[in-house]
């Protein structure tokens, strides 16, 4: 990666290398079937975050969380003032 610019707006699977990434998609993986939400739902979520500008290096500046974490919660929003997801409660 030497000499690249580092992807500002990459969600954690998208970064290579990265073992935090991967202990992060680890659980992700192991969370319950009702415990998240539907994969076309946390699919449709990233998709937004991905398009955002506030996801920098897989973190939504606006909360602070990994925005594959905060997708896969079916009682979190999009923290940003837009909205560009709902709880699903």
């Amino acid at each position: 990666m030497e000499g690249q610019k580092p992807c500002l707006r990459c969600l954690l699977a998208e970064l290579e290398g990265d073992e935090y990434a991967r202990s992060l998609e680890d659980y992700i993986k192991k969370v319950p079937e009702d415990k998240r939400v539907d994969e076309e739902t946390y699919r449709r979520r990233l998709e937004q975050c991905s398009s955002c500008g506030r996801l920098i290096n897989a973190v939504c500046l606006e909360c602070g969380c990994y925005a594959e974490l905060r997708a896969l919660k079916p009682d979190a929003g999009c923290p940003a003032p837009e909205k560009r997801w709902l709880p699903e409660v």
